[in-house]
């Protein structure tokens, strides 16, 4: 996959075949819309081109949003748009002045005179534009006058239930892992570095390490504790992870904690990405350490039964 951050170094591109949107969490509605793209790309003997932005959309027009949590940091969704096949990745630059395009402004100067698109596919209910102006009845009055089909993909039921990555980050925010994971496709992960930290899992026999992630707006889930997988340096563990407090030896604040099975290396500065199977309980204070210790060997139980299951 090529991934162009100007949008001026995208040409010589052979029948593109074009979506447009956000992407976060690559779910599959969205998933569905790139399957429909490789199949049209396919039959026009074109390329899939895939126009997203960053900044998110909501960054720029709500400043003041400080609740904004996103489910993909950037270099997530760039792996995730390279796994599921798109050809072109377009991170066009998005600000304030750019908001302000109009519908038909965004359609002349982007979809057609610099993508040159030949086909052009969007999800459900898809807006674009100034004030989110625009939508599939408009792009169906432009297609002719500038050259380009459109198609619009119907809304993505799972269960009856409409997949959207407002549904994902809400199940995650109540811990529900196994919902988020049924909607997104993959399962849901974070990165981050290894840190020091007070070494108090190592002195009740559970040493963790604790994950620092950079990216203030990378949605992390709800407080409690989760069998989970952990790539590190190129394998894949198993473990259980805390997210929370730890108010039975009094934390200095939330922190995100793996206990790592069958591994005892010193990984500090390293990478690891947690990848979320279920979550086993909430965060509890326990009456003392024995009380903790006796709960963490049920936990332990439990995450294995989980992972090799």
């Amino acid at each position: 996959m090529k991934v162009y951050t100007n949008i001026e170094d995208f040409k010589d591109v052979k029948n593109p075949i074009v979506t447009t949107g956000t992407f976060d969490g690559v779910h599959l509605g969205h998933q569905k819309i790139i399957s429909r793209l490789k199949d049209v790309a396919q039959k026009h003997q074109g390329e899939t081109v895939l126009l997203t932005f960053y900044p998110h959309p909501r960054m720029v027009l709500f400043p003041e949003d400080n609740d904004l949590k996103l489910l993909n940091s950037q270099e997530e969704k760039i792996k995730l748009l390279e796994k599921y096949g798109v050809d072109h990745l377009i991170i066009y630059p998005f600000t304030k002045e750019f908001s302000r395009l109009s519908s038909v402004e965004f359609v002349r100067n982007i979809i057609v005179n610099t993508i040159h698109t030949k086909k052009l596919i969007i999800g459900y209910n898809h807006h674009f534009g100034r004030n989110r102006e625009g939508s599939f009845e408009h792009l169906k009055e432009f297609g002719p006058i500038y050259g380009f089909e459109v198609e619009e993909i119907p809304a993505k039921d799972i269960d009856t239930i409409e997949v959207s990555s407002t549904k994902i980050r809400n199940s995650l925010s109540s811990g529900d892992v196994e919902v988020a994971n049924s909607y997104l496709g993959h399962i849901y992960s974070i990165t981050g570095k290894v840190i020091k930290g007070d070494q108090r899992g190592r002195s009740i026999g559970y040493p963790t390490a604790n994950i620092s992630i950079e990216d203030k707006y990378k949605l992390i889930p709800a407080d409690g504790v989760y069998a989970v997988n952990v790539s590190l340096n190129g394998k894949l563990y198993g473990g259980m992870l805390n997210i929370g407090n730890n108010p039975t030896i009094e934390g200095k604040g939330r922190s995100i904690e793996v206990n790592i099975f069958d591994f005892d290396e010193t990984i500090y500065g390293e990478d690891a990405t947690i990848f979320f199977i279920k979550r086993l309980r909430d965060e509890v204070k326990f009456a003392g350490i024995d009380e903790l210790k006796n709960a963490l060997a049920i936990d332990k139980q439990n995450a294995l039964k989980i992972l090799t299951s």
